[in-house]
């Protein structure tokens, strides 16, 4: 009796869908009459979609579950797939090149977007609206301080930052009261806690996944 052993089986196109959805796509191949092709590729896209339930979080799954089916079968099954079919000329192809933000920052902890909020809450005519938004943008200049300086910061300081991105045409009232340091920096260090776990957690599943 002769084992099967995985150095004499072929290469694993996507080892991410397991041996038996390769062996699928195999039998694919092998089928003549392109109607029981199709409905034999309709059922693997299911499959594959129930053995990794994490891709239906991505944008148009469905989508990526087609183009994975081509690539399975290094681009020679001939089905009548619902998107374009890829090539592997466009795989190799070089994403195209991102524009770098052009622009100045004043203050890098608050960073750009923020500092695009304060010029939007300028053009705010509704006194009340203007004076809750400058609250809450306040508070998010704390919190961005903190998440840069990890120790403390005092409201004066927000304050004068705050005038100075408003270039003078915004101001904290006296009467807004920001959110205390200690608040801010146990909320820090829970969404730093949630992230470290959830980083522990991908890398628990990575290293469960390489065993199969």
């Amino acid at each position: 009796m002769i084992k099967d052993y995985n150095s004499t089986r072929n290469k694993m196109v996507l080892p991410e869908y397991g041996r038996n959805v390769q062996k699928m796509v195999e039998h694919a191949l092998t089928i003549e009459n392109k109607e029981l092709r199709n409905k034999c590729a309709k059922a693997i896209i299911e499959v594959m979609g129930n053995l990794n339930p994490h891709l239906r979080d991505v944008p148009d799954y469905q989508h990526l579950l087609w183009d994975h089916l081509i690539i399975i079968s290094n681009f020679k099954l001939d089905v009548d797939s619902p998107y374009p079919i890829p090539t592997p000329e466009s795989l190799s192809e070089k994403p195209k090149r991102m524009e770098y933000p052009k622009g100045k920052i004043t203050f890098k902890h608050y960073g750009k977007i923020l500092e695009n909020m304060i010029k939007e809450a300028q053009e705010i005519e509704d006194e009340e609206k203007r004076k809750f938004l400058v609250g809450r943008l306040a508070n998010l200049m704390k919190r961005a301080y903190l998440l840069y300086n990890l120790e403390s910061v005092d409201d004066e300081t927000i304050k004068s930052d705050l005038k100075i991105l408003a270039k003078g045409k915004l101001a904290l009232s006296d009467d807004v009261q920001l959110i205390s340091t200690n608040e801010f920096l146990s909320r820090n260090k829970a969404s730093l806690k949630k992230h470290q776990n959830n980083k522990n957690r991908s890398n628990k599943n990575r290293k469960k996944k390489r065993r199969f």
